[in-house]
């Protein structure tokens, strides 16, 4: 029930986004990733064990905050960026929130990639890396909207969402495959899989809507729809079928 809880109140924080404003969406954003990463790591905790979840925590968190680090220090592999002092506390010039983020998705990602590859581990790191990468073309024109982080190269973007430097979808997939890469070495194991199909399923539908409806971004809507819809749907579908 707990991973239920915390996937549940992190979705209607997510509804409740669009209509605040000023610090009040910061704190919401703030929210929503705190919910949402609670929930993927008490689902691994309940499901697979307190060492699989301390391992994969501590994996995802330590991961995200060094690929960031390197990101923003370098330019490589997303292209030149920085992050602004909207979102604090940071360390390093990365907000803490940050990692964080990636690992409340890199977990529903993983799963993606286990149930579609069909057990085999090199299709698994290869589908679960398009699974969290996909999630990208959703965030970054969101998080970039509200100042969060800024582009400092002018790399050509998607037609429709010029601000995102198309190259930087590039360096999600490289990076995605190497944190995929890692978690496959994480013991493999058959359980519900409810709490990450709603996790990711809600992000995929959510973005869709929340672009097209809300946020008057109808290319970001389409795009972010028919990409992370390729991993989204096949993985959907498997988790309803088996609950039949």
């Amino acid at each position: 029930m707990v991973p239920w809880a915390f996937a549940g109140a992190a979705i209607l924080a997510q509804i409740a986004w669009p209509l605040t404003a000023g610090d009040a969406r910061v704190a919401t954003t703030q929210v929503v990733v705190a919910l949402f990463a609670a929930a993927s790591i008490s689902h691994a905790w309940v499901w697979r064990g307190a060492r699989w979840a301390a391992a994969y925590t501590a994996m995802a968190l330590t991961f995200g905050l060094g690929v960031e680090v390197l990101g923003v220090t370098t330019g490589f592999p997303f292209s030149p960026y920085e992050y602004t002092d909207v979102l604090v506390p940071q360390v390093l010039g990365v907000p803490v929130l940050v990692p964080l983020a990636w690992t409340m998705m890199a977990y529903p990602a993983l799963l993606v990639g286990r149930r579609l590859a069909g057990g085999r581990r090199i299709g698994a790191i290869v589908v679960g890396a398009y699974a969290l990468a996909s999630w990208d073309v959703f965030l970054d024109p969101q998080m970039v909207a509200e100042n969060y982080w800024v582009w400092l190269s002018d790399y050509p973007g998607l037609p429709g969402i010029p601000d995102i430097p198309m190259v930087n979808y590039a360096g999600w997939l490289l990076v995605s495959l190497v944190l995929m890469t890692a978690l496959s070495w994480l013991p493999a194991v058959t359980t519900d899989e409810g709490v990450p199909a709603l996790l990711y399923g809600w992000t995929w539908l959510g973005g869709i809507v929340a672009n097209a409806v809300f946020l008057g971004r109808p290319a970001v809507a389409a795009w972010g729809g028919l990409l992370m819809g390729i991993a989204a749907v096949p993985y959907l579908w498997s988790v309803l079928r088996d609950t039949r």
